[in-house]
Parts: structure tokens; sequence; C-alpha cells
């Protein structure tokens, strides 16, 4: 019987301790919880509303415009260069 009783303790001392490694878990995402909810600013960021968010997406916009038209840019005179190399290569052959 004492066996028993010392085999149900022994569970029951396992089950505290996963339980305690749970709520110690738990603990830590609270309080990383709790860091990352201080972390947020209490004010509105710096973008003057919505006016200035449509104004800072727009300059965004451009820029990505301006981007794609240099490597289109590029593209094009890159291509250029190779229809001059293929010309001096296709007349060279006939030589």
């Amino acid at each position: 019987m004492e066996q028993k009783i010392t085999e149900i303790i022994l569970h029951m001392a396992h089950s505290h301790q996963q339980m305690a490694r749970v709520i110690d878990a738990d603990r830590q995402v609270a309080v990383r919880m709790a860091q990352i909810v201080h972390a947020i600013p209490d004010a509105e960021p710096a973008f003057e509303g919505a006016p200035g968010i449509l104004e800072n997406s727009g300059r965004i916009n451009k820029s990505v415009i301006s981007y794609l038209n240099a490597i289109a840019d590029l593209q094009e005179a890159m291509a250029e260069n190779l229809g001059v190399v293929m010309k001096q290569l296709k007349g060279h052959e006939e030589e």
C-alpha cells in the first residue's frame, strides 16, 4: 500500500513540475508581450495623418518608378551595344 502511495505522490510531483514549467512559459510570454506593448508609441507616428501617409507613399512610388525606368534604360543601352557587336561579328565572318 505504501508503494502505491509513493507512486501516486511521485506522479503528482511530476505533474506539478510540468505545470510549473507551463506556468513559467506563460509568464515569459506575458512578460515579452508586455515589453512589446510598452514599446508601442503612445502618439501617432509623424506622418501628419492620412495626407502625410499618402504623400510618403507617393514618394516611394516615384522612387520605384525611377528605379524601374533606369533599369529599362540600362537594358536598352545593353541591347543597342549588343546589336553593334553582333553586326561587327557578322561583318568579320563574311570577310
